[in-house]
Order: C-alpha cells, then structure tokens, then sequence
C-alpha cells in the first residue's frame, strides 16, 4: 500500500508564497518522477510542474519563473515553492507519484501512478 499527503496549502494575497510539501510512504521499490498539478473550479486538472528522481524539471508555461520544484530522494519528498502568487493559481494543488510498488519482496513490473487527496491554495487579489 502507498500513501500520499499532500500539505502547506492555505490562504495568501496576491504577491505572497506559499511552499507545497507532499511525502510518499509505504510500499515503494522505487521512484520514476514526482509531479504537482492543480484544479481550479470548473475546470480540469492541469499539470503545474514535474521532477525525476534525477532531478529533471518541467513546467507550466503559466508558472516559469515563479515557481521551483524540488525532491529529496532520501525522504519521498517533493516540493513546490510558489512564489509571486496570483489569483489565477487558485485551486485544489494535488500530488502525483509514478513509481515502482513492492510485492512482498519483488519489485513490480511497471510503474504505478499514485495520488494525494489535495491540498487548497487560495490567492486573494
């Protein structure tokens, strides 16, 4: 069984920053690529930012220069350092893991995709 939890959201003006924490517990062989994606009201669930365990970064457009994903390997951890915050990134932010389970002591085949339960970020104009 795997867990993700997702935490570090809440409420900020316009401007402000807000750090994103998301830990992956539990039967884990290994690690492909961690990722944040967000979903505001109405809409559909978009990807913000990913990282490899190699520490190989992607972005949103909407987000470049603003934003900085990061991983602690030795921890299960990523991270999401939002920074110049505007009402547009309002949302519920949630946590994706891609990764190897084990099975008893036998690595699976393939990677699995594994999700938190969301964390809010509201940014107040």
């Amino acid at each position: 069984q795997v867990h993700v939890v997702e935490s570090g959201g809440g409420l900020v003006q316009d401007g402000g920053s807000l750090r994103l924490s998301c830990v992956v517990s539990g039967s884990i062989a290994s690690i492909n690529a961690m990722g944040w994606y967000r979903q505001a009201p109405g809409n559909k669930r978009e990807v913000v930012a990913t990282i490899t365990s190699g520490g190989s970064t992607d972005y949103t457009d909407s987000v470049k220069g603003r934003f900085t994903i990061s991983i602690d390997n030795a921890k299960n951890t990523v991270y999401l350092q939002m920074d110049s915050l505007r009402p547009t990134d309002t949302g519920v932010y949630y946590c994706n893991a891609n990764l190897k389970i084990l099975v008893g002591a036998v690595t699976s085949r393939f990677y699995y995709d594994y999700w938190g339960q969301g964390t809010q970020v509201t940014v107040s104009s």
